[in-house]
């Protein structure tokens, strides 16, 4: 089972430009990531889990990164870096392959190929609360916000990343929604899972039975949309809310998502001047 690491971080506010030099460092030592996207907001905070590493002191997480393998970052890198929050994930051996390749088809699709929105923020349903994955007038408001203020970012593609925990024999109720995510409510909204995982460490923890604390996370998942409003059509259907409620949020001890967009980073990344 091939490995991944996944780093949340939080970059040192006393670098110049601290983006731009992270990601011409990055560059210059030839580092190519699976995945490098900008953290744009929490869609959902952690409940239980990881509340104190993920959220204490107000920490503002800059850059997630996504490494083919479970090495730390190099220490040029490490020294850019004030929080980081690190999980190492099995994930299926095929994964890997074409993923650049893949990655880059679904980042930058032919307009054709893109599924039209569904019509069901017109008279969206508004919940108290976001934290079921439900569309509240907070969330709603950011996503339409971020959609006419955010410029290439605002109008592009999003990854959300979730991290996830199961109750105890309930995540079979998860891989239900996951099927129906895949074949119907997700993907005719253009959702894909484009990687998947099996949390195996998370900031140095190995998991176990008895392992207790963060490594109680099972599985990591990032969901890519084609923009932030086929996100938001998708929370706003009752097609999606019926799964929703009767598989993904019945399975779940804790979660948390966070909206990160890899279109910004593209330009830095390729070797340009980075548009941040």
């Amino acid at each position: 089972m091939p490995l991944c690491s996944i780093h949340l971080l939080s970059l040192h506010t006393t670098t110049s430009n601290p983006l731009s030099t992270f990601l011409s460092t990055l560059r210059s030592i030839q580092l190519y990531p699976l995945i490098i996207s900008r953290v744009i907001s929490w869609v959902i905070l952690p409940e239980k889990l990881s509340t104190d590493t993920l959220l204490a002191q107000n920490i503002h997480w800059d850059l997630l990164v996504i490494l083919s393998n479970n090495s730390p970052l190099p220490p040029i890198l490490q020294k850019l870096v004030q929080h980081q929050w690190n999980v190492i994930a099995g994930i299926p051996s095929v994964l890997p392959k074409d993923f650049s390749q893949k990655n880059q088809r679904l980042l930058h699709p032919d307009s054709s190929s893109v599924p039209k929105l569904t019509g069901a923020l017109d008279k969206p349903r508004i919940a108290d609360s976001a934290q079921n994955l439900e569309l509240s007038s907070d969330l709603l408001s950011w996503i339409r916000s971020f959609y006419s203020n955010g410029g290439i970012e605002g109008k592009g593609a999003v990854s959300m990343l979730n991290l996830l925990s199961f109750k105890p024999g309930m995540k079979d109720s998860y891989l239900q929604y996951g099927k129906a995510f895949s074949s119907s409510i997700g993907s005719k909204r253009g959702g894909n899972a484009k990687l998947v995982g099996t949390v195996l460490e998370v900031n140095g923890q190995k998991k176990s039975k008895r392992a207790g604390g963060e490594a109680e996370w099972d599985e990591i998942a990032l969901a890519h949309y084609p923009s932030i409003l086929h996100f938001a059509d998708m929370l706003a259907s009752e097609d999606y809310q019926e799964v929703n409620k009767k598989y993904r949020v019945p399975a779940l001890t804790d979660t948390f998502i966070l909206c990160t967009s890899e279109i910004g980073v593209e330009e830095g990344v390729g070797g340009n001047r980075a548009k941040l």
